[in-house]
């Protein structure tokens, strides 16, 4: 296993690790988000409602920095559910929206958004046509899910 893989893997981990502390809830994921810059240490974490009860991952983490952080075109972003394409909620942008107009060009995932509550994410998909770089780390999937176990996959 390369050193990149070996410290993905960490990465989600420790996202996996966020994911537990999420309030638990009947309408949406438990996810938790972990943005690494270049020399490869952690800048900021966030977990779904963690500040209030619509706020995902991605976009807690992200609203604790200046959206022109210049660290942010150089960072990778691991994320346990892929980035959602749609919101629910319509007063806010989807994640995979908000990590475009970051800069982002790295993104790690566990596994795709089920149809649960949106139907068809294209969260990788759309990162992807950007020229985002997204890895899935599929043999994680049933560790990143594990507190989700609840709801309907």
């Amino acid at each position: 296993m390369s050193d990149e893989a070996r410290s993905d893997r960490g990465w989600m981990r420790h996202a996996i690790g966020l994911a537990r502390l999420c309030p638990p809830s009947d309408t949406a994921f438990s996810v938790g988000a972990v943005l690494i810059g270049a020399d490869g240490v952690e800048i900021i974490h966030g977990w779904s409602r963690e500040t209030d009860e619509k706020v995902h991952a991605e976009e807690s983490a992200l609203n604790k920095l200046e959206p022109d952080d210049d660290r942010l075109s150089s960072a990778t972003l691991y994320s346990t559910l892929e980035p959602c394409s749609q919101r629910a909620s319509k007063d806010r942008a989807p994640c995979t929206d908000r990590i475009l107009a970051a800069g982002i060009r790295r993104v790690v995932i566990a596994w795709r958004e089920p149809g649960t509550f949106v139907d068809n994410c294209q969260g990788v998909e759309k990162l992807r046509e950007h020229g985002v770089e997204v890895v899935e780390l599929a043999d994680l999937a049933e560790e990143a899910i594990s507190m989700n176990r609840h709801l309907r996959l």
